[in-house]
């Protein structure tokens, strides 16, 4: 049984930063693409980042590009969300998902679809506040 956990949610003022690891269980990390995805009250859950199994690609929705990095460090079984200037609309509960489906070309890969990850996280809150 495949288990993520997120952790490094908390409440921070708009323009600070947080880090948040999500830790996974298992012997075949580096064989799933993993991807950031968020959901605020009344809201759909929405992706925010993605990255490749080497680390080598990574993707970001444009709300979070420049702000946000997504890094993994296979070694750890361990996949990153670095945020820096946050905003009050960031806020959301935060979860990590895997991806596990055989990967032969990132060009149909379709990263921002929820449907795409067999495997989710318990979510991790982020509130900024202004």
């Amino acid at each position: 049984q495949v288990q993520l956990v997120e952790s490094g949610g908390g409440s921070v003022q708009a323009g600070g930063s947080l880090r948040l690891p999500c830790v996974v269980s298992g012997r075949t990390f580096s064989s799933y693409d993993m991807g950031w995805f968020r959901q605020a009250p009344g809201n759909g859950r929405e992706v925010v980042a993605a990255i490749s199994r080497s680390g080598g690609i990574t993707y970001y929705s444009n709300s979070v590009e420049g702000r946000f990095t997504i890094s993994r460090d296979n070694s750890k079984n361990t996949v990153y969300l670095q945020m820096n200037s946050l905003r009050p609309e960031d806020t959301a509960v935060y979860y990590c998902a895997a991806d596990s489906s055989p990967r032969y070309s990132y060009r149909s890969w379709n990263w921002r679809n929820p449907n795409e990850y067999d495997y989710w996280g318990q979510g991790t809150q982020v509130t900024v506040s202004s």
